[in-house]
């Protein structure tokens, strides 16, 4: 008991914090799971979740990210929930804007289909942007320009691999529920759609972080310089290969 009692007292702010975000998603997660509308749809949709945050829990203990990305990270989250218990294209939230205000959500923005996937998909841009630029800076020593490109590609690659992800278990299932999990509703341009509005978030929330670094960071400027500098002045290709060939044989001499 001793022990434990002192890992508990060792804990942070920012160790407690992510705790109780991680209990509020836990119970965001039992809803979703109790009596979902397509229990095997809500099983497929969650198998990146059963992977991901078990993963982030023990990245925690070594690299325990900021209260912004987790908090953008649980965001997220929950919103995947609802879309799991419903499958994507069966969110009714035109239904919950009819009980609200009188009027569906759908005849208020002139919409013809269930739009929730796509709302999601540019969440993911928008939400997970930050949390990506923050892990990536922490683990290299890149800076300026590029801090701002790469967590904007990752958004835009990973959303096109989750379309593949989905193109290919509609494939392996196939029936109900590939349908259900696919999710495009007739649309033959979902996919690029999707992928689209993740770019588009994720551009959004790079403008945003750069807007307020730019701000705060007096070098900001210097930074962005130095990072378009060049490094190495040196070709690599076939002379990096005849340089590292030729390191190798003055190693064995």
């Amino acid at each position: 008991m001793a022990p434990i009692m002192g890992a508990v007292r060792k804990l942070t702010a920012n160790d407690r914090y992510a705790l109780s975000l991680l209990a509020v998603f836990l119970v965001v997660f039992a809803l979703s799971a109790y009596e979902p509308w397509y229990r095997h749809d809500w099983l497929l949709e969650n198998v990146l979740v059963f992977i991901l945050v078990p993963a982030a829990i023990l990245s925690h203990l070594v690299l325990p990210l900021s209260r912004i990305s987790y908090t953008l990270i649980f965001v997220f989250l929950c919103w995947h929930e609802v879309g799991a218990h419903y499958t994507y294209a069966e969110v009714p939230y035109d239904r919950w804007f009819e009980v609200i205000l009188g009027t569906g959500l759908n005849d208020i923005l002139g919409w013809d289909r269930n739009h929730f996937d796509r709302i999601v998909h540019f969440l993911w841009g928008l939400l997970l942007t930050y949390p990506v630029r923050e892990i990536f800076i922490r683990l290299s020593d890149a800076k300026g320009f590029w801090t701002y490109l790469f967590p904007w590609l990752v958004a835009i690659s990973t959303s096109t691999i989750f379309e593949l992800f989905e193109w290919a278990a509609a494939i392996i299932f196939g029936g109900e529920l590939g349908i259900a999990y696919l999710g495009t509703q007739g649309d033959v341009w979902d996919a690029h759609k999707d992928t689209s509005l993740a770019m588009l978030g994720s551009f959004i929330a790079t403008c945003v972080i750069a807007t307020i670094n730019a701000s705060i960071n007096r070098d900001f400027a210097r930074e962005w310089g130095e990072s378009l500098t060049i490094k190495h002045p040196e070709p690599l290709g076939e002379v990096e290969i005849a340089k590292l060939l030729a390191e190798r044989e003055n190693d064995r001499e």
